[in-house]
């Protein structure tokens, strides 16, 4: 697997303050992606043991919230076998902290998937630039969901985390 970027307290994509892995690699090509650059598989940089220790060591800051998965697209299918190995041992050596994925599949075509499961939030669905929102959270088009995955496995339905309330008078 390759990837692009880790981003150090990045407070844009999920809750708290996160370390971000930009893997590389996605089929999706969403018109006007921010990110196209990562959508070959073979662009960036290998992750290698280096890379790793540079994310569990950011992980193991107090302040830090959890991780989240970008790109590219992390469910890209040779990215999976990775990214689901690096949660693994996240969700071991870091049990309080929270795994988010960002994925431009839907819900439903990756809700079965082990890594999903593995993870807190999904931020499902390709972005739409009809459909492009400054004003939302954790995403940029209206039509992707910010899904609790443990509360709507419990549930067997799609379960929205609510979004900050901000006062914006």
């Amino acid at each position: 697997m390759n990837y692009h970027n880790i981003t150090k307290d990045d407070m844009l994509n999920g809750e708290g303050l996160r370390v971000v892995l930009w893997v590389a690699g996605c089929g999706h090509h969403c018109p006007e992606c921010h990110n196209p650059q990562t959508w070959d598989a073979n662009s960036g940089i290998p992750f290698d043991y280096a890379a790793k220790l540079e994310l569990l060591d950011e992980l193991s800051r107090d302040y830090i919230s959890g991780i989240t998965f970008s790109g590219g697209d992390p469910l890209f299918p040779g990215n999976r076998a990775e990214v689901m190995q690096l949660a693994e041992e996240i969700r071991k050596n870091f049990p309080n902290k929270t795994i988010w994925l960002y994925t431009g599949y839907r819900w439903e075509e990756v809700c079965d998937l082990p890594l999903v499961q593995m993870c807190d939030v999904l931020v499902d669905g390709r972005y739409q630039k009809d459909k492009r929102d400054p004003q939302l959270f954790w995403r940029g088009s209206s039509n992707q969901r910010v899904i609790d995955i443990q509360r709507s496995r419990e549930n067997g339905a799609v379960v929205l985390r609510p979004e900050p309330v901000i006062d914006r008078r």
